[in-house]
């Protein structure tokens, strides 16, 4: 059974950084694409940043050039670097998992899309 944790997320003032990690267990698929969502309260789900089996990485244009996401293979682990964070990152932040990977561009899909989540670690960023 696939089971994805996150941890990371807390409170820091604006400018500064986190990073969230996803710890993958049960997880076997070689093809996949994984990534990070988030939402805010009162709002949608919303794709932040992406990474595939082969390595390439999408990112929403609200955080290019401030986030990073990453992935240690070995440690079956995801990361999200967070830089220069700013009140609106503020949000419930969900490692999700989608395998078989078909290829298509793993930016592209929606949180409902994935086929695994985790529980979410919250980020607040204070002014």
């Amino acid at each position: 059974q696939v089971q994805l944790v996150e941890s990371g997320g807390g409170s820091v003032q604006a400018g500064g950084s986190l990073r969230l990690s996803c710890a993958a267990s049960g997880y076997t698929y070689r093809s996949y694409c994984m990534g990070w969502f988030r939402q805010a309260p009162g709002k949608e789900h919303e794709g932040v940043a992406a990474i595939d089996s082969e390595g390439s990485t999408s990112y929403a244009d609200s955080v290019k050039g401030r986030f990073t996401i990453s992935q240690d293979a070995a440690e079956n682990t995801l990361y999200l670097q967070m830089n220069s964070l700013k009140p609106e990152d503020t949000a419930m932040y969900y490692c999700a998992a989608l395998s078989p990977w078909l290829g298509y561009p793993c930016g592209g899909y929606d949180y409902g899309d994935m086929d695994y989540w985790g529980k979410g670690t919250l980020v607040t960023i204070s002014s």
